[in-house]
């Protein structure tokens, strides 16, 4: 005589996918909360930028002030003729857009036509009066 036990259903596993999902989603919510200070309240300044001359930069450097305002090594150039004035790309071009200049201007420069080729740097200026 043959005793037939019932069969052991499989116990349901959890996906560990699942945990690294919630911990990932976690630490956006963590970073997105904590890496945005209000500067008011915690006193954290931006930086400014303050008209300093050209010779006291690298060269050559693309000042961009407005869509049809740039600036290069303190001369001002067309957009469109931007290529033609820097030549061929041996050296750095440096590049100075004001904090509060729409992030388009820069998008601009680098779709301008004579831009390839050029290892574009983006650089600050100090506060304070030019030395």
């Amino acid at each position: 005589m043959a005793l037939s036990l019932p069969r052991r259903r499989p116990l349901p596993r959890i996906d560990p996918a699942l945990a690294v999902v919630n911990i990932v989603l976690l630490l956006i919510f963590f970073f997105l909360s904590a890496g945005q200070p209000d500067s008011a309240a915690t006193g954290v300044e931006l930086a400014h930028s303050r008209h300093l001359p050209p010779d006291n930069l690298p060269a050559p450097v693309l000042e961009l002030r407005g869509p049809e305002q740039w600036f290069l090594d303190g001369q001002p150039v067309r957009p469109e003729l931007l290529g033609a004035a820097l030549g061929d790309g041996d050296q750095p071009l440096h590049v100075m857009i004001d904090r509060h200049a729409p992030s388009g201007l820069l998008l601009d420069l680098l779709r301008s036509p004579g831009i390839e080729g050029h290892d574009i740097r983006l650089v600050t200026r100090p506060d304070g009066p030019a030395p």
